[in-house]
């Protein structure tokens, strides 16, 4: 039995797909960029003015009462004509270009307009409501490194670089089946000793999610020639998943059938709760990933090792997400498994996230799990933390 840790340094240690396509940047959204993407222009491209008003030489301005020429008209879209020369004002608008000859925007507040001649009416001591060429950004700055994540905010900044199409990291495949007699669709008239199968429906929205696309291979019976047959027809993912089966009964066949079909074990089980009977092998080039039947179990164990797997395949960054927060009651000494507690926290008036455990933390349940939005991790044998104390927590 590896700990948490051991386990992450095997998956980390699996190589990257290494593919990658070129898609439309409308498509990019939570993909992973395969290099390093540099700005083909610079933004903004030019001098533009913040502000509604007119565009002068500061030193026509300096003092109320000054009287300017306005000679031209710049608006968004639309430059001027002309440049500016002592005495004279462009009228201009917000995202306009600034005109040459002009080093400051005086406000429209801050002037009265007399058909083609202004008159400013407050003081001007420095330059301003001008944003310079390259603010943003400039010509071969890099926006995005090879490896990240892009998140919608990522898009916005490609397209304001003028990039229609870029080459982003294959999504791994990441094929799964759940295991057992007992499993039913959602909608079955239940008999008794049938559960309504889940953790697929779960594990699915987790693939999607995490950057890859998922693969259901159906539901394996509890034979090992069913077992067998769900890992063949993954044979050409990037991954395969099983869930349930996971344990040493005399129905839990998934181990069994993966030794017979000559799959190698890099890891059989975790120390820790849930999940301690979580594996991990490879298959030729696929790699391998059992998860306990639990539904708790199941889907701790994917945000713990299933998530940096997929990122791994992907060339993004692995690391999990973690936050530190302040216990709302005590918690009671841990053994020797790493725990992950189903909790809750939020940010507090002070601005400190305060985290309160689920009350049941049976490794059967979705409940809990659904009302949470972290993992409180305790170490192995972490001693009784009192209200108050500072840990360590996963957001989910």
């Amino acid at each position: 039995m590896i700990s948490v840790d051991e386990a992450h340094a095997f998956i980390r240690s699996v190589p990257a797909t290494g593919d990658f396509e070129t898609i439309p940047i409308a498509h990019a959204l939570g993909r992973v960029c395969a290099y390093d993407i540099a700005a083909p222009i610079t933004h903004p491209p030019f001098r533009a003015s913040a502000m509604d008003g007119y565009a002068v030489r500061l030193e026509d301005v300096r003092d109320t009462g000054s009287i300017l020429d306005v000679i031209d008209e710049s608006r968004a879209g639309t430059a001027a004509g002309q440049s500016i020369g002592p005495g004279m004002a462009i009228r201009i608008f917000t995202g306009g270009v600034v005109p040459e000859g002009a080093d400051h925007v005086i406000m429209q507040e801050n002037v009265t307009r007399t058909g083609d001649t202004i008159t400013t009416t407050a003081d001007q001591a420095v330059h301003a409501n001008i944003r310079q060429a390259g603010i943003d950004f400039c010509q071969g700055d890099i926006l995005k490194r090879k490896g990240a994540w892009l998140s919608a905010i990522d898009i916005g900044l490609l397209a304001a670089a003028n990039i229609a199409q870029l080459d982003v990291q294959r999504r791994p495949v990441i094929a799964y089946f759940d295991n057992g007699d007992e499993l039913v669709e959602p909608g079955s008239a239940l008999i008794h000793g049938q559960i309504i199968g889940s953790n697929r429906f779960a594990l699915d929205g987790m693939i999607r999610n995490w950057g890859a696309e998922p693969l259901y291979l159906g539901k394996a019976g509890d034979t090992i020639e069913a077992v067998i047959a769900a890992f063949e027809a993954g044979q050409n993912a990037d991954a395969v998943i099983a869930i349930g089966g996971a344990s040493v009964g005399d129905h839990d066949h998934v181990r069994g059938a993966f030794h017979k079909i000559g799959g190698k074990f890099l890891f059989q089980k975790i120390a820790v709760r849930p999940g301690k009977p979580t594996w991990f092998g490879q298959i030729g080039r696929r790699y391998v990933l059992g998860l306990p039947g639990n539904p708790a179990s199941a889907l701790v164990c994917a945000m713990l090792f299933l998530q940096p797997l997929i990122k791994r395949l992907c060339r993004a960054n692995s690391d999990l997400p973690i936050i530190t927060a302040r216990l709302a009651s005590p918690l009671q000494a841990n053994g020797p498994r790493e725990n992950y507690m189903r909790a809750v926290y939020i940010i507090s008036d002070t601005g400190e996230a305060v985290v309160r455990p689920a009350d049941n933390q049976d490794s059967s349940l979705l409940s809990p799990l659904s009302l949470s939005n972290c993992l409180i991790r305790c170490p192995p044998n972490m001693p009784t933390k009192k209200e108050g104390a500072l840990i360590i927590c996963m957001p989910i």
